[in-house]
């Protein structure tokens, strides 16, 4: 029902996820990123307080993979999970339960690592992660390449409905926090269009929240 992308990038120190699901609302659910910190992905039959948990336990200072057994530890439900995870090195961690729906499949590839359940086969996680390797410029835009080239393999075993990306950066807000919801058809393609009307814009949305007064304007009535 899942495939998803968790990255750090090396160069600017940002944390992403991109994420996209046959579920309605995936990105309310699934991605789970603090500044700093790290970035988790908890999916399959998902249980968001994973993503809490295991941030939590990274910033105690643990490694990725003990803060994910760490976490799937207080979960007497864990077969049934899915989790990634990456810290602010590039090291990841994975999980797999036992009752991981349909083809599954994950990898951890160079500063990222992706997952994936009701595949429609396991190279579609292949895909992700060369697609990143291989991709450059900003971190939300690797990461979209990434999601696109899992859905150009064959995606899920059924139609994507929902999409998701998330950003941090050294803020205690998301730099980039994008969703489709629900689409019928290709919604990773509606939450590219998203992230090419957002960029233009974001650094912009971060100078009128650090200091207002070298804000631009809006371009609306009232704020020329």
């Amino acid at each position: 029902m899942t495939i998803s992308i968790t990255a750090m990038c090396p160069d600017s120190g940002q944390l992403g996820i991109a994420i996209s699901s046959s579920s309605i609302a995936v990105g309310a659910r699934c991605p789970w990123l603090q500044a700093g910190v790290g970035a988790v992905s908890s999916q399959n039959i998902t249980l968001p307080a994973l993503g809490q948990k295991t941030l939590e336990n990274l910033a105690k200072g643990l490694t990725s993979d003990q803060a994910l057994k760490a976490a799937l530890a207080e979960d007497k439900f864990s077969a049934y999970r899915q989790v990634t995870v990456i810290d602010t090195q590039g090291k990841a961690a994975c999980f797999s339960g036992t009752e991981t729906l349909g083809i599954h499949h994950m990898k951890a590839g160079t500063n990222c690592v992706a997952a994936g359940n009701m595949l429609s086969e396991t190279s579609v996680i292949e895909a992700m992660v060369e697609a990143f390797e291989h991709s450059t410029g900003e971190l939300s835009t690797r990461l979209l390449i990434a999601l696109a080239a899992g859905v150009e393999s064959g995606g899920e075993a059924g139609p994507e409905h929902s999409a998701a990306l998330k950003v941090v950066d050294d803020y205690t807000w998301p730099l980039v926090d994008l969703r489709v919801d629900w689409a019928d058809q290709d919604p990773v393609g509606e939450l590219a269009k998203l992230w090419q009307d957002y960029e233009p814009q974001m650094l912009a949305y971060v100078t009128r929240a650090l200091d207002p007064r070298k804000a631009p304007s809006y371009g609306v009535p009232g704020d020329e």
